[in-house]
């Protein structure tokens, strides 16, 4: 599963609509209304969770994947070493926070975040990207 920062992951591309989605992948698993009344898709064999913001017409806008096999720059990155794996990525500037046993190594220009415990990567989130108009750079350029 290819993780494309700034366009998506998989054949999944941000701006994609609900209907768009299920096209490719089926009904997930499980489906819900978080506290800010976005859409969640959970996808349990594929290990995504897609956001559709309610805000913007319920496009999709984030994705979080804890995939074993996700790719991101031709090199997988669940369960190697965070520290490496920055070292080798192209993107030089990364913001760190910690949440509990679980650390957030976040690059804002391509609005990426590698989730690491125990200095391993677990997860990947990536977000859509905000372009210099204040607005969504939508890749998905269907309906």
């Amino acid at each position: 599963m290819k993780v494309n920062p700034k366009n998506g992951i998989d054949q999944l591309l941000f701006g994609m609509k609900q209907s768009d989605v299920i096209a490719l992948y089926g009904e997930p698993n499980n489906q819900f209304e978080d506290d800010d009344s976005n859409i969640i898709f959970l996808y349990n064999e594929k290990k995504l969770r897609l956001t559709f913001y309610e805000d913007e017409n319920f496009r999709l806008g984030y994705l979080i994947t804890s995939n074993p096999d996700s790719v991101l720059l031709d090199q997988k990155v669940i369960g190697r070493k965070v520290e490496e794996v920055k070292n080798e990525l192209p993107f030089k500037s990364w913001e760190t926070e910690w949440f509990d046993s679980t650390e957030n190594h976040f690059n804002e220009s391509n609005w990426l975040i590698l989730q690491s415990e125990y200095e391993e990567i677990i997860r990947i989130e990536i977000g859509a990207i905000i372009n210099d108009n204040d607005e969504f750079d939508w890749k998905f350029k269907g309906k």
